[in-house]
C-alpha cells in the first residue's frame, strides 16, 4: 500500500507541471490509462456475451459490435477532457450538479447502486474462472474431496457436486493478493503485459481460421457489415450494445486512472494564462491518442471473440450457457486446431476474466472511497487516510464477488443483472457529460464540431438502448409466463 501513498493524485501542486510531448513517440510513452480500461473492458461481456451472440446469430450483429466500440468512445474523451481541465475525478464532478442530494448528489447513489450490480458480472467472472481452471485441470478438485471425505464429508460432497467451488475462491485470492499493493503503477504494467498478449493469441487464433475447417465466411461477413435487426435478436443486440465497448462503469473510471496518470498534474490549476490553455490543449491530445489506442485494443479483441463465435460455433448450432458454458467456449478452439488447444484456451479464457476482475476492483475501489468521503461518511486528512480506505475495499470487492457467485451460481444471468445496470445508467453519465462540455467546460478547450455530432449520437443511442432494456425488463416482470 506505501506505493499508493507516495502523492496525492488528486492535487495539482505548482511544482509537478510538465510540457506535454511534441513527438508521437513521446505521446505513446505517456499512454496508460485506456490501457487499463481496454483490460476491464475485455471481459465477461465480450467472452461470454459476445461469444454467444456470435455462436445464436451469426454475422449479422457485426456492425452492432462495431458502433458499439466506437460511438462510446467519444463519452469517454470527454468526461477526460473535463478530469484534465478541472482535475476533478468524475464523483467528485458529478456531485457538483445541481439536483436532489442525501449527502451527495443523487447521481453518486446512483452510481453507488450500478457498481453493487457490476459486482454481480465480476462474480460471473470468478466462477467462470473457477469452471475454466476446473476443466484444465481435472484432477485437482476429486484430490480434494478424496482429502476432505473424512474430516469435512458435507464439504466435500458441494465441492463434488461444484467443481469449480475450490478454484473460484482461489481466484479471489490470488485477485487480493494482487490488489494488496494496488498502486497505479503495478496496475499498469500488469494491465499492459496481460491485455498485449491476449489480444495477440486471440488475433492468431482468428487469423488462423482459413487455414482450418471453418473458414470465415466473407460474404457473410459483408452481409453482417450493414444495417439490420432480425426481431427474434433484438433484445440480444441491445444487451450486448450495452455491455460492449466503453461500459457506464468504465466512463466513471477513466477520469480516476488520467488523474493518476498525472495527466492533470503535468496541466496544473487553471490561471487563465495562455502557458495553461497551451499545456490543457497538449495533455488533452495525450488522452485523446490514449483513448482511441485502447479502442483499436478493445474493438479488435471484441470483433475477434464475436468472429470466433459466429465461424465456428454457429455453423454447429452451439449455444454456450449454463454450466458448461466455459466448455462450449472451448469448442471454438478444439473444433478448429484440435484438442491440444483446450487447455491453452481454458487458462487464456480465465486470464481474461480474472484481469477484469482484478481492474474493476481497483477501479471501483477508487470510486468507493470518493463516495463516502462525498456522503460525509468519512472525512480524508491525508491522501494516506484514502489510500488505506481504498486498499481495503479493493480487497473487499473480490470477496463479495465470489460469495455472489456461491449463492446464485449461474455466470450468464449474473453478466445481464450487471449489464442491465450499466445499460440503464449510461444515459445518466452521457448526459452528466453533455452538461460539463456545454457549461463547466473551460470554452478556450471546447472539442470540434465533429465530436460535439459524436457526442449527441452516442447519448441518443445510448438512450434508445436503456429505454428498450428498461421496456423490456418491465414487460417480462408484468407477464412472467410469458418471460418464463
Amino acid at each position: 500500500m506505501s506505493e499508493a501513498t507516495e502523492y496525492d493524485p488528486y492535487a495539482l501542486p505548482p511544482d509537478v507541471i510538465q510540457d506535454p510531448p511534441t513527438s508521437l513517440w513521446q505521446a505513446l510513452r505517456k499512454i496508460g490509462p485506456g490501457i487499463i480500461l481496454a483490460g476491464t473492458i475485455v471481459g465477461s461481456g465480450e467472452l461470454l456475451l459476445t461469444t454467444s451472440l456470435g455462436a445464436n446469430y451469426g454475422f449479422v450483429f457485426l456492425w452492432l459490435i462495431l458502433y458499439s466500440c466506437v460511438v462510446k468512445v467519444f463519452v469517454q474523451t470527454e468526461l477526460g477532457r473535463y478530469a484534465i481541465s478541472s482535475g476533478k475525478p468524475t464523483l467528485g464532478a458529478v456531485n457538483e450538479l445541481s439536483g436532489p442530494r442525501l449527502g451527495a448528489n443523487w447521481i453518486v447513489w446512483w452510481w453507488f447502486v450500478m457498481m453493487l450490480t457490476t459486482i454481480f458480472q465480476l462474480g460471473a467472472m470468478t466462477g467462470t474462472v473457477g469452471q475454466s481452471l476446473n476443466l484444465a485441470f481435472p484432477g485437482v478438485t476429486p484430490a480434494l474431496t478424496g482429502f476432505l471425505e473424512s474430516s469435512a464429508p458435507q464439504l466435500a460432497d458441494v465441492i463434488r457436486d461444484r467443481p469449480e467451488y475450490p478454484w473460484a475462491v482461489l481466484t479471489c485470492l490470488m485477485a487480493m493478493l494482487l490488489l494488496w499493493s494496488g498502486s497505479y503503477r503495478r496496475i499498469e504494467s500488469i494491465t499492459t503485459f496481460l491485455v498485449v498478449t491476449l489480444t495477440i493469441v486471440t488475433v492468431v487464433a482468428t487469423a488462423s481460421l482459413p487455414a482450418t475447417k471453418f473458414p470465415i465466411p466473407w460474404n457473410e461477413v459483408v452481409s453482417g457489415l450493414t444495417f439490420g435487426l432480425p426481431p427474434e435478436g433484438i433484445a440480444a443486440a441491445f444487451g450486448v450494445f450495452g455491455i460492449t465497448g466503453v461500459g457506464a462503469a468504465e466512463l466513471f473510471y477513466y477520469p480516476y486512472w488520467c488523474l493518476e496518470k498525472g495527466y492533470a498534474r503535468y496541466v496544473g490549476q487553471c490561471d487563465g494564462s495562455p502557458e495553461w490553455e497551451r499545456r490543457a490543449r497538449g495533455w488533452i491530445r495525450v488522452m485523446y491518442l490514449d483513448a482511441w489506442v485502447s479502442m483499436v485494443v478493445f474493438t479488435i479483441s471484441t470483433v475477434a471473440f464475436y468472429c470466433m463465435g459466429a465461424t465456428v460455433l454457429h455453423p454447429q448450432g452451439l449455444h454456450p450457457q449454463g454450466r458448461d458454458m466455459i466448455l462450449h467456449l472451448s469448442r471454438m478452439f478444439v473444433d478448429t486446431f484440435g484438442t491440444w488447444t483446450q487447455i491453452a484456451f481454458l487458462i487464456g479464457a480465465g486470464a481474461v476474466l480474472f484481469k477484469t476482475l482484478y481492474l474493476s476492483s481497483a477501479g471501483n475501489a477508487r470510486l468507493v472511497a470518493d463516495a463516502v468521503s462525498l456522503a460525509s461518511f468519512v472525512r480524508y486528512r491525508s491522501p494516506h487516510d484514502r489510500a488505506r480506505v481504498v486498499h481495503w475495499v479493493s480487497l473487499l470487492i473480490p470477496v463479495i464477488a465470489l460469495l455472489l457467485f456461491l449463492t446464485f451460481k449461474e455466470p450468464r444471468w449474473m453478466v445481464v443483472v450487471g449489464g442491465f445496470g450499466q445499460a440503464l445508467t449510461l444515459p445518466i453519465i452521457t448526459a452528466a457529460t453533455i452538461y460539463f462540455r456545454y457549461r463547466k467546460l473551460d470554452r478556450r478547450l471546447t472539442p470540434s464540431l465533429i465530436i460535439d455530432l459524436m457526442l449527441w449520437l452516442a447519448f441518443i443511442s445510448i438512450t434508445c438502448v436503456a429505454i428498450y432494456a428498461l421496456r423490456d425488463q418491465v414487460m417480462k416482470f408484468l407477464t412472467p409466463a410469458a418471460a418464463a
